[in-house]
């Protein structure tokens, strides 16, 4: 149960009391997230760690999980968040921050991988990259603003990134950013291949589908927290090694050719009864939403009502899980910057009232299946990934039934995560996908919900929700427990017409064997890497 995450990345902060503004501040460079310590450190070591195949790893126009886990090892941001809601230093040593504006100091000294200075112009071109839509950034709306504005002073080594539209959460989103440096931005083919960093390692060799070398940057002085390449235990090299199959990860693992794999599926319990070392998550696993472009069925709320009514959501949690899942509170990741659980809005399973709300909208049941006045059978087409496993099919084909009960003829299509692009360019022929966004803050969903739908937005679905528009318009005004609630308000919005249904969590361990690491605001941190002595 490989899980490809759109859109998320868990790179800002997880917890915060409640929305507002963070204020100023300058990290603390003793506040580096540390993993327990259980013996002795390695030194000179290397750490091998599984993988999906990453495909494009340019860190200014991606949003997949895949290359952005890559591309951790290889850029930085510029600040970072612990899971308690703590700035720490990056890239920048101090900010100044409002709901409009940030004004980051760059710390001294920081080089690119092929040894060049990082300049302000380098940081402020990195972001204005992203916030052109000409570029087509998928980070663009996510983690930047689309009004946002960037100024560099290199001569005092500031930026200063400005948004006319108040954002309480600006400085976590921008802290998502990765940074390249300056031959990057007219470099797009090196970009893709992960070069131009600003991180702790940089690429030696690439094999697609294969792995992936990395080499320890020696110089590299300003890590989150302070972490530099002479931290005990670093390794110094990393081999990214892409395995698609979760039952040879986790032999891999055991056997000790692995220092590290998530394994979320069956072959987690022989982890657990290892003992290995393990860092884990609760992320969106299952959730789904329905194609609203015109002429598809699924336009009609109706329809998606009783689609979603058809389900038994609790039901379709355990399967999808095998078990281990929990019920999504919402769409933000755990734990919600904005508390509270908005899932209860969504359509509860009710096959006899889904059953008249097909009627009502004009699709009658008969000895075969539910068709329109017109004589057309109601026929829908299903999507979701690879990824998902053996009990994302399971669930995928719960669905199916339950569907074909109500009488509507449903197509099982599973594709792999690198065909994601075509659901969100509308080339693709779906009217239900399986496509789960991981996201920490509720305004970094926006995108995928509003807005312009395929080949001109992010909003794959074409969803037009003049409830939720006008909610998330009122929360991107206010602060504290106001926002929240308008955040929260938007997404029951959302539910109640049955525009996305989250209905699985899942705890997604990352386990170790030889080697222990942490996470920085909910991400694996390459920066926490301690190589363990045999």
């Amino acid at each position: 149960m490989r899980a490809r995450l759109l859109g998320v990345l868990c790179a800002v902060a997880l917890a915060t009391a409640a929305c507002g503004n963070s204020g100023s501040g300058s990290g603390d460079p003793g506040g580096e997230a540390k993993p327990a310590g259980s013996g002795r450190y390695a030194t000179g070591a290397t750490f091998t760690m599984a993988i999906m195949e990453p495909g494009d790893l340019n860190p200014l126009m991606t949003a997949l999980s895949d290359p952005r886990g890559v591309d951790f090892f290889l850029y930085d941001t510029l600040v970072s968040y612990q899971d308690d809601g703590t700035v720490q230093p990056g890239l920048a040593s101090a900010w100044k921050d409002t709901a409009t504006s940030v004004e980051f100091t760059l710390a001294k000294g920081v080089t690119c991988a092929d040894g060049s200075p990082l300049t302000a112009a380098d940081v402020a071109g990195s972001v204005n990259f992203i916030a052109d839509p000409k570029n087509k950034s998928q980070l663009l709306g996510l983690f930047v603003p689309a009004d946002l504005k960037a100024t560099a002073d290199d001569a005092a080594g500031k930026v200063t990134m400005t948004v006319e539209t108040a954002d309480p959460f600006l400085l976590r989103r921008l802290s998502s950013v990765f940074i390249v440096c300056g031959k990057g931005l007219t470099d797009p083919a090196g970009l893709k291949a992960g070069k131009h960093g600003t991180g702790l390692f940089q690429i030696t060799e690439s094999v697609a589908d294969d792995h992936y070398t990395l080499a320890k940057r020696p110089e590299y002085a300003w890590g989150p927290g302070g972490v530099t390449g002479g931290q005990e235990g670093l390794p110094d090299k990393v081999v990214l090694k892409v395995v698609k199959n979760e039952t040879t990860a986790a032999n891999l693992l055991l056997s000790g050719q692995l220092n590290a794999a998530h394994v979320i599926g069956p072959d987690r319990a022989r982890m657990e009864a290892q003992k290995l070392f393990k860092s884990e998550i609760r992320l969106m696993f299952g959730e789904f939403t329905y194609n609203q472009a015109q002429g598809r069925p699924t336009q009609d709320e109706r329809v998606r009502q009783a689609l979603t009514m058809a389900l038994d959501l609790n039901e379709l949690q355990r399967v999808a899980t095998s078990g281990t899942g929990a019920t999504p509170e919402g769409l933000s990741m755990q734990p919600r910057v904005c508390p509270g659980v908005t899932t209860t809005a969504l359509p509860q399973h009710d096959p006899a009232k889904a059953a008249a709300l097909l009627d009502q909208a004009g699709w009658t049941k008969g000895a075969d299946g539910v068709r329109a006045k017109d004589g057309k059978k109601l026929k829908l087409t299903y999507v979701f990934l690879t990824e998902h496993g053996d009990p994302g099919k399971s669930a995928a084909e719960l669905m199916k039934q339950k569907w074909t009960e109500l009488g509507v003829d449903t197509e099982l299509k599973q594709i792999p995560g690198t065909q994601l692009a075509s659901v969100s360019d509308g080339s693709m022929d779906w009217d239900a996908g399986w496509i789960q966004v991981n996201v920490p803050l509720p305004s970094m969903m926006v995108p995928f919900l509003s807005g312009e739908g395929p080949p001109k937005g992010a909003n794959w679905s074409t969803i037009k929700n003049a409830d939720y528009d006008r909610l998330i318009g009122e929360a991107a005004k206010a602060t504290g427990e106001e926002s929240c609630a308008k955040w929260n308000e938007a997404e029951k919005a959302l539910y109640q017409k049955a525009d996305i249904v989250p209905f699985a969590d899942t705890t997604t361990p990352l386990y170790g064997n030889g080697a222990e690491f942490a996470r920085l605001g909910g991400s694996f941190a390459p920066s926490t890497i301690r190589m363990l002595a045999k």
